[in-house]
């Protein structure tokens, strides 16, 4: 999978904002319209607006119509994106603090050998 995809960065630059992640909380819970979405945050209705269709757009959110209101919902299949990245970074980190350990524990002499 290419990490520099388009729909890729998106979906970074959505979660990269705190008050996109805590929409996608709100969301993750239950079915939301616009205004349910918009209370309890200190900006304007279409601030709020504006950061849900960033999280429309990459993917992390589905809107519905049900009579007058739009309902929001998390989609979170574009996080396995997130996901398989931050992946990476993990087995590189484990792998390293490993040998790290192995090292530090075998007195530095592991690598570079004794020397006198």
């Amino acid at each position: 999978m290419g990490y520099r995809s388009p729909s890729t960065d998106a979906v970074f630059a959505a979660i990269a904002d705190a008050t996109r992640r805590t929409i996608m909380q709100r969301v993750a819970r239950r079915r939301l319209t616009a205004g349910e979405l918009a209370r309890g945050f200190r900006m304007s209705r279409p601030a709020v607006s504006k950061h849900v269709r960033v999280l429309v757009r990459a993917g992390l959110l589905r809107q519905r119509r049900e009579g007058r209101h739009r309902l929001y919902e998390l989609d979170p299949a574009p996080l396995r994106q997130v996901d398989e990245w931050v992946a990476q970074y993990c087995h590189f980190w484990r792998t390293n603090l490993r040998s790290l350990k192995s090292y530090v524990e075998s007195g530095g002499e592991h690598e570079r050998g004794s020397r006198s």
